[in-house]
């Protein structure tokens, strides 16, 4: 006996969605939307060819050549309010002393004395293993990154360093080493590699602090096994530029 649940011809039988018909509406209605998409962002142009969509690396190429251009004017009109400041500002020798120790240590002046140049470049993107053992490279192994110029600075400072410079521009307090993709972004101006560090100071203590960094130790296991770029030069006596951008602090506060 069987009921008419599970008769073939039932009364109750519900109706089967058959899969291929669903998948076809489905595409259908995905394509609609697909072509709203692209007519509404469109507005009539061409999103492909028109030239007044900037691309986005262009936009932060402009960008960074406006704060260099802005950096530089500002510092020389800080050069002029000091000029200014310092034809009778009633200060006396010790207190020019002491203001001339707060710039060299802020970084806002020149600096002149015995340099080391580290220079850091990716690797050829088709390099492979140069030495037995090690795997072949994933993209990520030949490219420098953030935390490899982050251990040159530091160790350059704990060598002893009066001064840094990145590529043309003068480290301080506040001054942030940072790497979106393969650009290094510094006090808001865009850099590619290679990556020349610069530093004033004892350049056998600067050599030696570069040794003695377990990061740079690990850094170098990877310019040994895929060729990516190490090179420290001794420059002799060079000048350092002073800081010339904005000294303001825009996201902390000084402790009271």
């Amino acid at each position: 006996m069987s009921n008419s649940a599970d008769s073939p011809e039932g009364a109750g039988r519900r109706p089967r969605w058959r899969p291929v018909r669903v998948l076809t509406g489905a595409v259908f209605a995905l394509a609609g939307l697909i072509f709203f998409t692209s007519f509404n962002t469109a507005k009539g142009t061409n999103i492909r060819t028109d030239a007044s969509l900037l691309k986005l690396s262009d936009l932060i190429q402009e960008r960074s050549h406006k704060n260099g251009a802005l950096d530089e004017s500002n510092g020389s009109l800080r050069d002029d309010v000091e000029a200014l400041a310092q034809r009778d500002n009633g200060s006396t020798k010790a207190d020019d002393a002491r203001l001339k120790a707060l710039e060299d240590n802020a970084g806002t002046k020149e600096l002149r004395g015995k340099a080391v140049t580290v220079t850091l470049a990716d690797a050829p993107p088709d390099a492979t293993a140069k030495l037995p053992g090690y795997p072949e490279p994933q993209p990520n192994d030949l490219v420098i990154h953030q935390q490899d110029l982050q251990a040159v600075v530091n160790a350059l400072w704990q060598g002893g360093a009066k001064g840094i410079k990145v590529m043309d521009q003068r480290l301080i307090s506040t001054s942030a080493v940072r790497c979106v993709g393969n650009t290094l972004i510094l006090q808001g101006r865009v850099y590619s590699p290679p990556y020349k560090v610069t530093a004033v100071g004892d350049p056998d203590k600067l050599r030696d602090a570069l040794a003695a960094s377990p990061e740079i130790q690990n850094y170098m296991l990877y310019v040994n096994a895929y060729g990516l770029g190490w090179k420290v030069d001794d420059d002799g006596t060079v000048t350092l530029p002073g800081y010339s951008g904005t000294v303001d602090l825009h996201y902390a506060r000084p402790v009271e």
